[in-house]
């Protein structure tokens, strides 16, 4: 069948297509026109159960089959090409597949448990139950072998193909697996004991059978060793489980975020666009399965190793019982005979794991030949695996926080580096302090891990890292989203411990710094310390549009995160947008005006002046509103020096806060001046209002000012 012949299969159903996919998503090439042979205007309808067999089949869109394929486009393509491989080919992409492949592991876990137990513990004339799960067992591992004939096969060159030709399935087949498969699969044991039960029956010498009947059950438990080589295929079946966890841990996210896709229009479309994106991180369950998974490996090692014991404590009994016991084994010294299974088996898995860690022989040490070379290979196995799980379990645990145990390495090295230079102890402090106070116990490469990510992404990140910066700027807050996106991404954070400069009287000024957390002092010249600012506040603007050196320093007083902008990337961001550069242009130079210094050093324009008197009028107006407030609500002098966050020394800010804002959602008066003014808008009404009220002086003890002279106070040392 070729991919044309597809189009004419029916579908069933009115709906859903023979491959579980609603004909919507088909091309129309691919709709069903009727059946060869049908006749005219009746289409014939195809058996449900073979529908529904063969959609098991089908690759479903699972997050491996989305990887090896891309999109639900070529998923459906894939679909159309499995289809007309033929019938009965299984795609290794299925849910068949998974299934199957997830009963197969079970089944081989329950082998390697039993079989080795009942060889080595258990006489022959087993019990029917154990007869009947030999039997099952064994018919399961030969349908394997039939559904691996007809499943397709994913190349290790190319995964995106998949090969679903049956003659090339069945040629790799029998080159690879079939070989092993079919030995481990074929009940040895049983066909020997039909085979040694329809011989006795012939033969009448007495003598000859009792000669025989000890051998007989020597060569029958020799068979019974022959199925265990189908625990090897254990490899096999745990790979394509581990590819099937990851796809099906995330399965509900990922149908739940192809729900939220809707065509455009209608109102379930508009409903599900208002809803949060669905982040599956965020849920603790799946956080839960991301710590498991990293704890299941280290499991996996363990049951690794406990599983050899339990192969080596089975061996080291099952090699005594075929030579019958004798007297210098351990088995015998030990008097475990005709002990019960249990007691048997305890001893044995003691002896082979005292074996296997070095710690001992066991109960006696090896007093025969025999025991002697089983001695050695369990402890050849039991140092190998311990050397290969602690080597695991150091690998597993470092990886549970790599960041941490990178920051711990960084530290070292900076402590080499510091005892090195001989540098003096308080200076170590300082440099520890801020390594802590910088990573806090994690280092990342983050220019690194964003110089990797696409631009959208990059920007999606910063903009989420600096988004309490922007809430609690209110220049942030009501700028041009634009603006603001333009700004964050070209921030640099910064780091200040108690008692560093950030700022230096005398310099040129080179960055403007935002206050994400932390309070830092204004020094003037002569050592007074003039105000305080805050988290939300901003200084340091009016240095980079007159170009002139910094009149006054600033000192972080405590631990302060800060994001600084540097001058070319000020100017690159005000060049985009001029709007934002006259806003800050009049404010600077009112700014300027107040300490008695020349507006025009800000900028040339002649509209500047008009710009300065509206801007005058807008802090007047703040300025009445904000004593009014003070008068009828009982607020203190100290207080109207609060700044927009509203923090404080004494922590009254938070209703000063609450007031402010308010104030400012009130001046209608103001945003109408604003409206008639000269001086553009901004896109937000009060962004102008806020913008001067920025700066944040904090309650120091200090004499009160009014809300006017708080400008003069914060921005003649800017």
């Amino acid at each position: 069948m070729n991919y044309r012949d597809v189009s004419k299969v029916h579908f069933g159903g009115d709906d859903v297509s023979l491959y579980g996919t609603p004909k919507e998503e088909l091309g129309p090439g691919q709709l069903c026109v009727g059946a060869a042979g049908a006749p005219p205007g009746v289409e014939p309808k195809p058996s449900f159960l073979k529908n529904q067999l063969q959609a098991l089949f089908q690759p479903t869109d699972n997050r491996l089959a989305m990887k090896l394929f891309g999109s639900k486009k070529a998923l459906m393509k894939e679909r159309i090409r499995q289809k007309a491989a033929g019938h009965w080919i299984i795609h290794p992409c299925s849910n068949f597949r998974f299934y199957w492949d997830l009963c197969m592991l079970f089944l081989l876990v329950a082998n390697l448990i039993i079989l080795p137990v009942a060889i080595s513990f258990f006489n022959d004339d087993l019990s029917t139950r154990w007869i009947a799960f030999n039997c099952l067992s064994d018919t399961i591992f030969l349908i394997d072998i039939v559904v691996n004939f007809r499943t397709g096969i994913m190349q290790q060159d190319n995964s995106e193909q998949v090969i679903l030709d049956p003659k090339l399935i069945a040629r790799h087949y029998l080159k690879t697996w079939f070989l092993l498969d079919l030995i481990s699969s074929v009940p040895l044991d049983y066909i020997f004991l039909i085979f040694n039960k329809y011989r006795d029956k012939e033969d009448f010498n007495e003598s000859f059978q009792i000669l025989q009947a000890g051998r007989a059950l020597r060569i029958l438990r020799l068979a019974k060793l022959l199925s265990l080589v189908r625990l090897l295929r254990l490899s096999r079946l745990v790979r394509y489980v581990s590819q099937w966890e990851e796809v099906y841990i995330l399965k509900n996210h990922r149908k739940k975020h192809s729900e939220r896709r809707s065509p455009a229009g209608g109102s379930d479309a508009l409903n599900r666009r208002k809803r949060k994106p669905y982040n599956v991180y965020n849920i603790p369950f799946f956080k839960f399965l991301n710590m498991a998974s990293v704890f299941m490996r280290i499991f996996n090692l363990i049951s690794m190793m406990l599983l050899i014991g339990h192969w080596s404590g089975c061996l080291q009994f099952l090699v005594p019982m075929l030579q019958g016991f004798p007297s210098n084994s351990w088995v015998a010294i030990n008097e475990l005979q005709d002990s019960f299974w249990l007691e048997q088996y305890s001893w044995a898995l003691f002896k082979a794991m005292s074996h296997m860690l070095c710690i001992g022989y066991g109960r006696f040490p090896p007093q025969s030949l025999t025991d002697m070379w089983l001695t050695m290979l369990s402890m050849i196995c039991g140092a190998t695996c311990y050397a290969l799980f602690l080597g695991h379990a150091t690998n597993l645990i470092q990886s549970l926080d790599s960041s941490r145990r990178q920051y711990r390495e960084k530290l070292k090295q900076v402590e080499e580096y510091m005892a090195y230079r001989k540098l003096p102890r308080e200076l170590r402090t300082r440099i520890t302090e801020y390594f802590e106070h910088r990573y806090q116990g994690k280092f990342f490469d983050e220019e690194m891990i964003l110089g990797e990510l696409s631009e959208k992404l990059r920007e999606d990140v910063i903009n989420y890292n600096c988004r309490s910066l922007v809430a609690s700027v209110p220049f942030f807050a009501n700028a041009d989203p634009g603006f603001v996106s333009e700004v964050v991404t070209k921030l640099k954070y910064e780091v200040f411990l108690p008692g560093d400069i950030i700022i230096k009287e005398g310099t040129i000024g080179n960055k403007m710094y935002f206050i994400q957390e932390g309070i830092v002092d204004i020094v003037m010249s002569n050592g007074e310390v003039a105000t305080s600012l805050s988290d939300g506040s901003y200084f340091g603007e009016i240095c980079l549009l007159t170009n002139a050196r910094r009149t006054a320093s600033v000192r972080a007083e405590t631990y302060c995160n800060l994001f600084s902008l540097s001058v070319e990337h000020f100017n690159t961001v005000l060049d985009s947008y001029p709007l934002m550069r006259r806003t800050m242009e009049s404010v600077a130079a009112e700014r300027l005006n107040k300490i008695g210094k020349n507006p025009s050093i800000v900028s040339n324009r002649e509209d500047l002046t008009n710009d300065c008197k509206t801007v005058n009028a807008i802090v007047n107006a703040l300025a009445s509103v904000a004593s009014t407030e003070q008068c009828d609500g009982g607020t203190s002098s100290e207080e109207s020096m609060m700044g927009h966050d509203g923090s404080s020394m004494k922590g009254g800010g938070r209703h000063h806060h609450h007031h402010h804002h308010h104030n400012l959602l009130d001046l209608g008066s103001i945003g109408k001046a604003l409206a008639k003014g000269h001086l553009p808008r901004p896109k937000s009404e009060n962004n102008f209002a806020l913008s001067l009220d920025t700066p944040s002086p904090l309650n120091r003890n200090r004499p009160s000012f009014h809300k006017s002279d708080t400008f003069h106070k914060d921005t003649s040392f800017q």
